[in-house]
């Protein structure tokens, strides 16, 4: 899982320009764990160039997801595409080559060299999934993976993770009892690896 803590805005308006109805929408391919300092950068590359009038939007796609760590439970923003980010503008050779020369830019999402936009569908998708107020849990067990039961009624019983409910944060772990295996229902916090 590729996450990055930060507290920058991941949908961010370049300018206060209104785009023009020939401004679309391209993905753009960076380093992984990189998309947040490429989008600051193209934000300055953007205001020295001055291409507000034709580079808009920048979106780094992230989503509020919990995890486990420590035992503790930490919201962070999780990056849905990482490596890629979203940006709305004009293409011409003179945008192309600022965005594509930006420090972390590896290349544009396209067929062959041409640069491929994307539907303003699609990009309303992504900015709902975006929205979505129900942080989610995101498990770093597996299925089948032998841990430690450390809270609880079964604590410092070894078990293994039968089932895991990201939604709900919990994991059946099966531990034996009296010779037989057992599934018992219990936090991601009061669980860990071996």
């Amino acid at each position: 899982m590729d996450t990055e803590q930060n507290t920058t805005q991941t949908e961010s308006s370049v300018t206060n320009v209104i785009p023009p109805t020939n401004a679309k929408w391209y993905v753009v391919h960076t380093y992984s764990g990189h998309e947040n300092k490429v989008a600051t950068n193209l934000k300055q590359r953007i205001e020295t160039m001055k291409l507000e009038s034709k580079i808009f939007d920048i979106i780094v796609p992230t989503r509020n997801t919990v995890v486990v760590r420590h035992g503790k439970k930490e919201e962070i923003k999780e990056k849905i595409f990482p490596g890629y980010i979203i940006v709305r503008m004009v293409l011409d050779d003179e945008s192309w080559l600022a965005v594509r020369t930006t420090q972390g830019v590896t290349a544009f999402v396209g067929a062959g060299n041409k640069p491929t936009p994307i539907s303003e569908k699609e990009v309303e998708t992504i900015k709902k999934f975006m929205a979505l107020e129900a942080p989610t849990y995101k498990a770093s067990f597996s299925v089948g993976e032998a841990v430690k039961i450390v809270d609880g009624p079964f604590a410092d019983f070894l078990g293994s993770i039968d089932t895991i409910d990201e939604a709900k944060g919990k994991v059946k772990v099966l531990v034996s009892i009296f010779g037989r295996e057992t599934p018992v229902e219990l936090d991601f916090l009061q669980v860990s690896k071996l």
